[in-house]
């Protein structure tokens, strides 16, 4: 199979879908592996880096598009890359359809196969390419939220750590999950006074066990969070349904509530987001106020580290992709059920539930298309 790398797009998205280690998996396996030039700088990979092992450098995406079987990314296909998808090409990324409706509707009239990372999932509800990305992102927001915190950044002028006599910040984190707990470990390694909301009880009950004492855990409900938000410095919300859209926790009379120049970090804006206040920003741009109210949500927060989380994401993507490669894409769906979950969209029909849920179009279960 012909393996196409076309470099990221997307405003400061400096990681990169392979690594050498990945091209030189490739050839052994007998494949071609195709990469845009200068893909891998940002992370930084030089073209020589990849050539040495065997890799084709080609100078236009457009060509990497035209010539490859399967298209490997790190972010959603934008749309200057929409004219180049082929039907029947197998496109293996992060897509988070739920959150965009042009996009999906734009993968289902190319009648590619969509191959989410983010919607492949072990037997135990395990999310293992997405977990990396969220512990990256998770220990950014601890970080981030400090940093806006500064008067001169817009924030309220609170030191997230304190002094001793000075009472730290209140961080308020919605969602125990990957990107909840790390958000949590830094926060509360920085000497924040920290809250957890979660639903899962069971999930509270792990985190009690593993967390510092300046640590609190509470069930997450309207009724707590409505509480917790009016005293919160820094909110981050860290919520996921797999796949599917952001469920809105915090709405905007909430943020109403809120102290003035406090900070909110919306690590769900993949999806949606899940504050009702919030809208993608970049790193370019990466805050806005409302209700005075400092709102941070970047929609690809892991790209400002890419010498880290090129190799935590492509540690994981890359057995997945030598496999689809591998076997062909029909097979790897019906012998692996975690490639299958990672189907969304292919030949034009929506094979992922909660993407045909969030527009209303119609589902078709893989079962049916392949029995």
């Amino acid at each position: 199979m012909i393996i196409g790398i076309p470099k990221e797009i997307k405003e400061n998205e400096n990681r990169v879908a392979i690594t050498p280690a990945g091209i030189k998996e490739f050839n052994k396996k007998g494949h071609q592996v195709l990469i845009q030039k200068n893909a891998g700088l940002g992370s930084g990979i030089t073209d020589s880096d990849y050539t040495k092992l065997g890799a084709s450098v080609i100078e236009k995406s457009k060509d990497i598009f035209e010539q490859a079987d399967m298209i490997i990314k790190v972010k959603e296909p934008m749309p200057e890359e929409y004219p180049f998808i082929k039907s029947g090409q197998i496109i293996f990324t992060y897509f988070h359809l739920a959150s965009s409706k042009s996009l999906t509707k734009t993968m289902i009239s190319k009648h590619c196969i969509c191959i989410a990372y983010e919607t492949i999932e072990t037997n135990d509800g395990n999310l293992p390419l997405l977990s990396p990305m969220s512990e990256v992102a998770g220990k950014m927001a601890g970080h981030i939220a400090a940093y806006y915190l500064a008067l001169p950044y817009g924030g309220s002028g609170i030191l997230m750590g304190g002094v001793p006599g000075i009472k730290p910040a209140n961080v308020l984190i919605i969602g125990g999950g990957t990107v909840g707990t790390n958000a949590a470990i830094v926060s509360a390694g920085i000497g924040a006074n920290v809250t957890i909301l979660d639903i899962n009880l069971k999930r509270l009950k792990y985190l009690n066990d593993i967390m510092p004492k300046n640590v609190n855990l509470l069930i997450s409900n309207q009724y707590n969070i409505e509480k917790e938000i009016r005293n919160t410095d820094a909110l981050i919300g860290a919520t996921l349904i797999t796949g599917a859209a952001a469920p809105k926790v915090v709405t905007e009379e909430m943020v109403k509530t809120m102290k003035p120049n406090s900070v909110i970090i919306d690590v769900a804006i993949d999806q949606g987001g899940c504050i009702e206040t919030s809208k993608p920003t970049s790193h370019n741009r990466p805050v806005f106020k409302i209700h005075n109210v400092l709102h941070y949500c970047v929609a690809n927060m892991p790209g400002a580290f890419p010498k880290t989380s090129t190799y935590a994401l492509t540690n994981v993507t890359l057995p997945y992709a030598l496999e689809i490669a591998t076997k062909g894409y029909q097979k790897a769906i019906i012998s692996n059920p975690e490639i299958a979950k990672g189907l969304n969209i292919i030949d034009g029909k929506i094979t992922y539930k909660p993407v045909a849920e969030a527009f209303g179009f119609k589902y078709y279960p893989i079962e049916e298309l392949y029995s």
